[in-house]
């Protein structure tokens, strides 16, 4: 057996739909599965999916609010008046607001941006940003991707004069700010198709109806900033990012250029991926390490000597983002590992003085990775003696509600089940953590602290072909809602399995079912080399994928994770050195060495964590010093071979429970090798002794060795046997002959049969086939399950 990783969650569907979506979408059985398993009632309802770009954009004005907001702008324009785009300092808030500038650059609109500061203004309206508009002369606010909840912030600004348009999309509050237009289709009194816009996306709606036509030249801003927003990629949002990385891939915009450029992807293909761990992170880290000003600087600028200097200044704030979430996550651990040393922990709230509020949700992020439970990461600022902190959640523990919970100790706090924001005074951190904890404790089974992967469907290999697998990236982009499906193949068997990489940390197969064969490459999974048997039948998840190598193109499986839900057998016979093998072995899991001969555990030197089961005077195995149950034993290497067929049966008597078996079988006679006396050996020796009389063994026995091409080791044997059957007696080394003697068969004679068993286990055990071995072992450890049952 071998556990997967993660806790495996199949999707549900109608199986007796496939064949009717595959004959009116004309799509492959794997396609079909997928969509429905994704939700799609019907062929009708999924064909934006297949044939995206058959899809088109909404009427903006659909969107309640976009008629005044469109007429204010227009007026303003036609005026002369001066208008402020005001955005947020994430990569969706840089996005929308350098979509703004170019539509209202289009318009010929006397405006600039203004972008609020995360460490000394804090998200959304302020005012002092809003008294600083009136000082300027500003005239209309446009917001984008913020403003939502800036309903005293806007009657302010209201009172001096000041007209406000408010696009976002955000949860609105109960009561929305009082202003000229509200653009959000989250609304609830909003008939737009499409809830999910990102702030970019909303922004985009906004210049669509502006300009009175859809600006596909601003969709590459408005794909980073909905891929890099985390928004649902369904339905319109889908339809940005499709258009949006077309336009990515050949750019015309001279900042776009040169950020792909310092990023590396110049001569790569820009997909989904890239820009949501590449592009996007540069353009947060302007913000969160500084003022996202200068990111909406590059995105608008038309000046490459400019846009170079920009793009290479993000990217070092980037590497130095990079380095401050290093440094906290290696403290971050450091203090977890310290406090929790013997436990793992039900939730985790961290927190230090002076860690930049700016990176903390990335670190919590990796501390739910790594620790995957309930998570928020604080700093501390020690002027103020605040502190505030990001929370990343695990499935079954709604972080929004444990905060609400929590209330009266958080004056400020926000978010989602899976996600949130939150500002307390630092001397009550110990009093949240505690908190926390029991919630975890209350809401969280044992289960629910393994990390779940959400498989899409169950798939058999003859259903993967290259054809397949281009009709599956048909529904890219991938992303939130839309994740790149994960295929589940269960009970293949391993035509190949080895390590490789400079380390052997990587995993190569290749799998088969029936006649059809799939490869698959699994990234960091090299340790599964030792833990999975060429025998077994593995279930395997991962996504499909086309490889081209040399102008050849192959289906293969990116492999996420594996497992194997039958007992495994591993075949170690003839390893010399067993020390190089304890390193192959989960450390977690627990561990014997099976010594049926005594003097053979002796000779080892067994890392302390692997425990001994060893042959009593009793006739059992049983786990030295009684350090932990028979039962609880996951891995058993078997050390030294069994010295009858007793033993051996009581040796699987004892497996019944295990997951692995490694199979050395150490043993010093080769009995397979060495003669057999026949019938007619012993006769004729016994016949040469009778004519004798009495024969020395040490005088005579080597010449007799010689004229029969006998070894000693044979003459030694056969009188072993004499002496059993009472025929003869040896007195100082020399052999009588017994008078009077009883005719008895050779396998009366315990010698006799003792040789024969080690013969037989050398047989099964030693020199038998590998499959043929395993069907010994299972045959016997299945009879003894079989007899424990029926005795209970």
């Amino acid at each position: 057996m071998l556990t997967s990783k993660t806790r495996w969650k199949v999707t549900e569907y109608d199986a007796e739909k496939i064949a009717i979506w595959q004959e009116q979408l004309g799509i492959s059985s794997l396609v079909a599965k997928l969509l429905i398993a994704r939700g799609y009632q019907n062929p009708e309802d999924a064909k934006e999916m297949v044939r995206i770009e058959e899809s088109r954009f909404h009427d903006p004005f659909l969107l309640e609010g976009m008629r005044e907001a469109v007429d204010r702008i227009q007026q303003a324009v036609s005026q002369g008046e001066k208008i402020r785009i005001y955005g947020d300092y994430d990569c969706d808030g840089v996005s929308s607001t350098t979509i703004m500038v170019h539509v209202l650059k289009e318009l010929g609109a006397d405006f600039d941006f203004y972008i609020p500061n995360r460490f000394t203004e804090g998200y959304g309206l302020n005012i002092q940003a809003i008294k600083l508009a009136k000082e300027q002369g500003i005239g209309l606010m446009i917001t984008v991707d913020t403003g939502i909840s800036s309903k005293a912030e806007v009657e302010f600004g209201t009172g001096l004069d000041l007209d406000f348009i408010i696009t976002d999309h955000h949860e609105p509050p109960p009561e929305l700010p009082q202003c000229v237009a509200v653009v959000n289709p989250k609304k609830e009194s909003c008939t737009y198709p499409y809830k999910y816009l990102a702030g970019a996306g909303v922004a985009f709606k906004l210049g669509q109806a502006l300009l009175g036509k859809v600006p596909y030249h601003l969709l590459d801003f408005a794909a980073i900033g909905t891929i890099a927003d985390l928004v649902p990629l369904q339905g319109e949002n889908r339809l940005i990012a499709y258009h949006g990385l077309k336009n990515l891939n050949h750019t015309r915009h001279i900042g776009l250029e040169a950020l792909i450029k310092v990023a590396g992807l110049a001569d790569q293909l820009i997909d989904e991926q890239k820009v949501g761990f590449s592009l996007g992170p540069r353009i947060n880290a302007s913000g969160r390490l500084e003022s996202a000003v200068k990111a909406v600087q590059l995105l608008i600028s038309t000046d490459p000597d400019e846009a170079s200097i920009l793009a290479e200044d993000i990217d070092h704030l980037n590497k130095q983002r990079q380095a401050t979430v290093d440094e906290i996550t290696k403290e971050a651990i450091e203090w977890v590992e310290e406090r929790y040393s013997t436990l793992k922990p039900k939730a985790l709230v961290v927190a230090k003085e002076n860690w930049n509020v700016g990176v903390i949700g990335i670190v919590a992020s990796r501390l739910v990775e790594r620790y995957y439970v309930p998570t928020i990461v604080l700093g501390i600022d020690t002027e103020t003696g605040k502190a505030k902190g990001s929370a990343r959640s695990i499935e079954g523990f709604d972080m929004y509600k444990a905060l609400t919970e929590c209330k009266d100790l958080l004056p400020h706090f926000g978010g989602h089940p899976m996600a949130a924001g939150m500002t307390l005074a630092a001397n009550d951190l110990e009093e949240l953590r505690e908190r926390m904890a029991l919630l975890s404790e209350k809401w969280l089974n044992e289960e629910d602290f393994i990390p779940v992967t959400a498989i899409d469907i169950e798939s058999i290999i003859e259903e993967i072909d290259i054809e397949a697998i281009q009709e599956l990236g048909k529904l890219a982009p991938f992303g939130v809602d839309n994740p790149k499906p994960t295929i589940l193949l269960n009970n293949v068997k391993l035509k190949e399995m080895r390590g490789v990489g400079s380390s052997q940390q990587h995993l190569k197969c290749q799998f088969s079912q029936e006649a059809a064969c799939l490869d698959g490459i699994g990234f960091g999974l090299g340790d599964l080399t030792s833990l999975i048997s060429h025998e077994a039948r593995v279930d395997v998840i991962g996504q499909l994928e086309i490889n081209e190598w040399n102008g050849m193109k192959k289906p293969q499986i990116m492999i996420r994770d594996m497992r194997v839900e039958h007992r495994q057998f591993f075949d170690w016979r003839g390893v010399k050195n067993l020390q190089d093998k304890w390193e192959q072995l989960r450390a977690e899991e627990q561990m014997a060495v099976c010594f049926c001969r005594e003097k053979h555990a002796e000779q080892l030197n067994i890392p302390a964590h692997i425990h001994q089961l060893r042959w009593d005077q009793k006739g059992t195995f049983h786990v030295e010093n009684d350090s932990c149950s028979l039962a609880e034993i996951d891995t058993c290497i078997l050390y030294d071979l069994p010295q009858d067929q007793e033993q051996l049966k009581k040796l699987c008597a004892a497996l019944q429970r295990v997951k692995r078996v490694y199979v050395l079988f150490q043993h010093e006679e080769e009995h397979f090798f060495s003669v057999l006396p026949g019938r007619e050996d012993f006769k004729w020796f016994y016949a040469l002794l009778h004519k004798k009389g009495t024969f020395s063994l040490q005088q005579q026995g080597a010449a007799l060795a010689k004229h029969k091409g006998w070894s000693m080791n044979t003459i030694s044997f056969m009188t072993k046997v004499f002496l059993d059957l009472e025929f003869v007696k040896i007195v100082d080394g020399v052999i009588h002959i017994q008078p009077n003697v009883v005719k008895k068969e050779l396998h009366q004679s315990k010698t006799y049969q003792i040789k024969q068993e080690e013969i037989q286990l050398e047989q099964e055990l030693i020199y038998s086939s590998f499959s043929e071995m395993i069907m010994t072992l299972e045959k016997l450890i299945d009879h003894s399950y079989q007899l424990e049952e029926a005795y209970a």
